[in-house]
């Protein structure tokens, strides 16, 4: 399995992704000739070099506005900063500030790849839901800095392509360093990391050892979309290693490192998610309060709730509550802990789920429309069974136990 590795140890912007992508394979021509196809070229120029950067030679990857009002090429380039106007400088009044929408249409009517449309506008829907949330507005109602400059619709858009070009199956990535202090921008001094790269954030390890703005929201996005696991996979084999230099000086290498190789481990050909396990112990609740307390978490986004009986402190009888949910539910699962038991405390811990790959289809039978859970291994289908629910409103529509109905219905299932 193809695989790329981020080691984002000075933390990762649009341009720094971009420079190490093409550090580590990808043609420069490739890119610019793919990027022309968004009908966007003649607003600005790409440049990529090597460069040194405390004694790590990587690519520099730049994107040079061309200010057409005045006729004259704007000396912008890429800050390693959060992109806002006053971030941009001088150059920022002649930036088209456009919508989600704007940037949406401008992707879907050009030429570009289905996959690479596909995987550009979910990774800027992305950063335009974290932008209205944290400005309290809706996705519509946003007109964004990030989303609407050139730049950054080359970083994105550039990204996409560089991965559809180098046919990466899988993606990881350690805990990315963010930075720390504040940083200036249009709505004067922001924390870092800024709003919007701490909502990108969420739920996703970091470190904070820099002084100034380290992951800038493009960053954060690119990396929530890309990465599933944060951690170094044991069995990768590294074929190339790319640096990708960022624009500030700290007082270590502003780079970002990227390791592209395959990957041949025990999980091949299974599904990987990072999600979150929280338990607790719990000897002094009305037993019959739990099967509400599971209809809840499974509501707020628990992917699997179990109890197990177990003995505590003198000689109680209690039981160990286990929950499973992506780190997006977090928030809604711990309300519902916190407030429907009577536990005082959780263990949490970060686990990585291996998962088959799993598809649900309608069978037709005699007796109803039934909808059956397909899993597959390598592309083999591998086991099948109806869903419950539907089985349960068949067999009392018609008068039949469940285990007649199952009978029944089953060479329609294996056919």
């Amino acid at each position: 399995m193809r695989a790329l590795y981020y080691d984002c140890f000075s933390g990762i912007s649009g341009d720094m992704n971009l420079g190490a992508l093409l550090d580590v394979g990808v043609p420069f021509e490739h890119l610019e000739a793919e990027l022309t196809k968004l009908g966007l070229s003649e607003h600005y120029r790409l440049t990529a070099c090597k460069r040194i950067k405390l004694g790590i030679e990587g690519t520099k990857f730049d994107v040079k506005l061309v200010v057409t009002k005045h006729q004259h090429d704007c000396d912008h380039k890429h800050e390693h900063t959060h992109h806002t106007a006053q971030a941009h400088g001088p150059s920022s009044e002649h930036h088209e500030h456009r919508s989600f929408s704007d940037v949406k249409a401008i992707i879907e009517n050009s030429s570009l790849a289905i996959a690479v449309k596909s995987r550009a506008i979910a990774i800027f829907h992305q950063l335009a839901v974290a932008e209205a949330k944290v400005h309290g507005k809706t996705e519509d109602e946003v007109h964004f800095h990030e989303v609407g400059a050139i730049d950054a619709i080359v970083d994105i858009v550039g990204a996409a392509i560089c991965l559809e070009y180098l046919q990466v199956e899988a993606v990881y990535a350690l805990p990315p360093e963010v930075g720390s202090g504040f940083v200036k921008c249009a709505h004067g001094l922001m924390p870092v990391p800024a709003p919007a790269t701490a909502e990108l954030l969420t739920g996703i390890p970091f470190t904070q050892r820099l002084k100034g703005e380290a992951t800038t929201p493009t960053g954060a996005t690119i990396l929530r979309h890309l990465v599933k696991c944060y951690y170094r996979p044991e069995a990768l084999i590294v074929e190339k290693i790319g640096y990708g230099l960022g624009t500030k000086d700290f007082e270590q290498p502003n780079v970002l490192r990227v390791y592209l190789g395959t990957v041949d481990s025990p999980g091949r050909g299974l599904e990987r998610a990072t999600q979150y396990l929280v338990e607790t112990n719990i000897d002094d609740q009305n037993p019959e309060f739990f099967g509400d307390t599971e209809a809840r978490l499974f509501a707020a986004g628990a992917v699997d709730v179990y109890r197990t009986p177990i003995y505590m402190k003198k000689g109680r009888l209690g039981v160990k509550l286990s929950i499973l949910y992506p780190a997006e539910s977090e928030q809604a699962v711990l309300d519902v802990v916190f407030r429907e038991t009577t536990t005082i405390g959780l263990r949490r811990t970060t686990v990585d789920k291996l998962m088959l790959e799993r598809k649900f289809v309608k069978i037709e039978t005699p007796l109803g429309t039934i909808s059956v859970k397909q899993a597959y291994y390598k592309g083999q289908l591998i086991n099948q069974k109806p869903e419950y629910e539907d089985l349960q409103a068949i067999a009392l529509t018609n008068g039949l136990t469940i285990k007649a109905l199952y009978t029944k219905i089953l060479p329609y299932v294996e056919a």
